[in-house]
């Protein structure tokens, strides 16, 4: 299946980079923090086989620009829609994994009637509903890196970039509650997110679906893709 390679113009002086594969209707997939693109290397030949799958670097990661706003979902969230405007497409279907699915729900709050369904796999609407030993590690980690900013201002990006686990994303229960769309909640039997928190999300979503994979975690999408897969498919079949 080919792919080609597209660069759009964004808000704040950001230049896009995203691929696209296969045709059919349109699915974005959106990796998580400090990824790119390729995180869906598994999932994109699978899912271009029936639908035009849609692959960005989120800003800031891979190889699409900072530009010069700060970095939170909802500008995350106009990015996707740009790409989608760029490529003439009024509507699609959002995959997120991690931070990916955070910016899917962003999305979907902020551009109701751009958004197809929403499969979220591993999100969360605030940083307390990681595990805490989690929010833990992550928090040493960004103050290292704050530290090696301040010598060194190679790092500024990378602290911009993690520190969205840290202070993002600031959602609440209720703003689900305005999501209407077809959604599918996934996440590892040992997810880094709070098992309590994954279940919270579904129900404050009408109508969502929720599946725990049994023996994942954090990353079931690469290292079990083909019941990622199975589980992606079998949703947006149902469509």
């Amino acid at each position: 299946m080919q792919t080609t390679i597209h660069h759009c113009s964004a808000s704040h002086e950001a230049i896009l980079y995203y691929e696209v594969t296969g045709q059919g209707e349109p699915v974005v997939v959106l990796h998580g923090n400090g990824e790119n693109c390729h995180y869906f290397e598994h999932q994109i030949p699978v899912l271009s086989q029936s639908y035009q799958v849609i692959a960005p670097d989120t800003r800031a990661h891979g190889q699409s620009t900072r530009g010069n706003a700060p970095l939170d979902f909802y500008l995350f969230a106009d990015d996707v829609i740009a790409i989608l405007d760029d490529l003439g497409i009024s509507k699609a279907h959002l995959l997120g994994f991690s931070d990916g699915g955070n910016i899917a729900l962003h999305t979907a709050l902020k551009y109701p009637n751009r958004v197809l369904s929403i499969i979220a796999d591993g999100a969360n609407i605030f940083p307390s509903g990681l595990m805490p030993e989690v929010q833990a590690h992550q928090q040493e980690k960004y103050k290292v890196l704050c530290e090696k900013a301040k010598n060194d201002a190679s790092y500024q990006q990378k602290v911009d970039v993690y520190g969205l686990m840290i202070h993002h994303p600031d959602l609440s229960f209720d703003q689900l509650s305005q999501i209407h769309v077809p959604t599918l909640i996934l996440a590892g039997e040992h997810d880094m997110i709070a098992p309590e928190h994954t279940q919270a999300i579904a129900d404050a979503i009408d109508g969502s679906q929720l599946f725990i994979v049994a023996g994942g975690d954090h990353f079931i999408a690469a290292k079990m893709p083909d019941v990622f897969n199975a589980l992606v498919l079998d949703f947006l079949q149902a469509q």
